[in-house]
């Protein structure tokens, strides 16, 4: 079972231009089915204070936004700096964003091709708030406004990886030897290599956007390496991450009484056209995405998604273990259904990621009760299912119920 609690209540600070709001989370989950490779039936077990400052003037913003933690699964207490950032407007054409903060864009619905900023999986799988799964960097982005289109420029100086599952809380299939491991059977967390702190490894990513006859339309770079320790280095004899280069498109706009959505993208790998199996292939991947509401205060959404492995023959003639080598072509389906009643106070939401050529399966399930304008409480269950090797049927046995009750002051 997992429990979860938040609270947040408004304070009035003592110079008018700072903004102050903070908030108390607890959280509990626990699984649904045992892991024995794991030492604890929960998977989440925290209280979350977090404080929230903001403060204007005429030609620049200041934004703090940090979490203390104290977790009972990792027996620990943490400081999370979500946000240290500061808004410079430089002319009535330019923004510079300078510091730590949250990046997204794409318009994907938990699907992301062209977003290459940190996510934090293992937040996602152990029932904290969605919120947790975009997770912070060190960045500088720039934005320019003119009249023939948009162009944001981010550039994070030290790479910056997802916080992806590395064997603490959540087993994962190891395909080297072919079985479940966790940071019990293997003797510690999984470690990759991460590239030197030097200025040629920073991330540079692009957005080119505008919106043309009431379709939001942009294009996409991103030049740095795969968020994810899927390379492999054969002399330390350690999973590290490659260069990767990302080049991709997306459109947004109303359709049939609902928001349509395309995007696509070609990740360029540093794979040597598959001839190095320690690199991952190049893919090219694609997205296609429809909402709308269905009656009052339901709203339902579909995604297909494709990802196809390019010199996939190469892949397996130099695989070391052709046997868990990804497919050709995957296919995955999504669906999110949202329902609002009570005076939408009570939130119902139901998500699923299905991959069905490998009976792959996610089910992530919650109902909001807002009690007052400051407390919330939040219960729901995450579901993962599928053979070992899939990559939902690898997180089985870290399904769980949850709970959390947010108060914000």
């Amino acid at each position: 079972m997992a429990v979860g609690l938040s609270i947040a209540t408004p304070v009035v600070a003592q110079d008018p231009l700072v903004e102050l709001h903070g908030m108390l989370e607890l959280g509990v989950a626990g699984r649904v089915r045992a892991d024995p490779l794991q030492p604890d039936d929960l998977v989440l077990g925290e209280a979350r204070f977090r404080l929230d400052l903001s403060h204007f003037t005429d030609r620049a913003e200041f934004f703090f936004k940090g979490d203390l933690t104290t977790d009972a699964v990792a027996d620990d207490v943490e400081l999370d700096i979500r946000q240290a950032v500061v808004l410079l407007r430089a002319t009535d054409w330019l923004d510079v964003r300078v510091g730590r903060q949250v990046l997204t864009w794409g318009t994907g619905d938990l699907l992301f091709l062209n977003d290459q900023f940190p996510k934090d999986f293992v937040s996602f799988f152990i029932g904290r708030d969605d919120e947790f799964l975009k997770a912070p960097s060190n960045s500088m982005k720039v934005t320019a406004y003119t009249g023939l289109a948009n162009v944001d420029l981010v550039w994070t100086p030290v790479f910056e990886p997802d916080r992806f599952i590395t064997g603490e809380r959540i087993s994962f299939f190891d395909t080297s030897g072919g079985s479940l491991v966790s940071a019990k059977t293997t003797g510690g967390p999984l470690q990759p290599l991460k590239p030197a702190r030097e200025f040629e490894n920073g991330e540079l990513a692009a957005r080119v956007f505008r919106v043309v006859g009431g379709y939001e339309l942009a294009a996409y770079g991103y030049w740095g390496f795969t968020k994810q320790p899927l390379a492999f280095d054969p002399v330390a004899e350690r999973a590290m991450y490659s260069r990767q280069s990302v080049y991709g498109a997306s459109v947004r706009g109303g359709w049939l009484g609902g928001i349509a959505n395309f995007e696509g993208a070609l990740y360029d790998s540093s794979d040597g056209g598959g001839a190095n199996p320690n690199v991952p292939n190049s893919e090219v991947r694609a997205l296609l995405g429809y909402e709308r509401e269905l009656a009052t205060d339901l709203t339902a959404g579909f995604q297909y998604s494709l990802e196809w492995v390019l010199d996939h023959g190469a892949l397996l003639a130099n695989s070391r273990n052709p046997r868990f080598e990804p497919r050709e072509t995957t296919h995955m389906l999504t669906n999110r259904v949202t329902y609002r009643l009570m005076q939408q106070t009570l939130t119902l939401s139901l998500f699923t990621f299905v991959v069905p050529a490998d009976d792959d399966a996610h089910v992530r399930a919650s109902a909001t009760k807002r009690w007052s304008d400051a407390m919330t409480i939040t219960v729901g269950a995450n579901v993962m299912t599928g053979d070992d090797s899939g990559f939902f049927g690898q997180l089985e046995k870290a399904s769980n119920a949850f709970l959390r009750i947010r108060y914000g002051f």
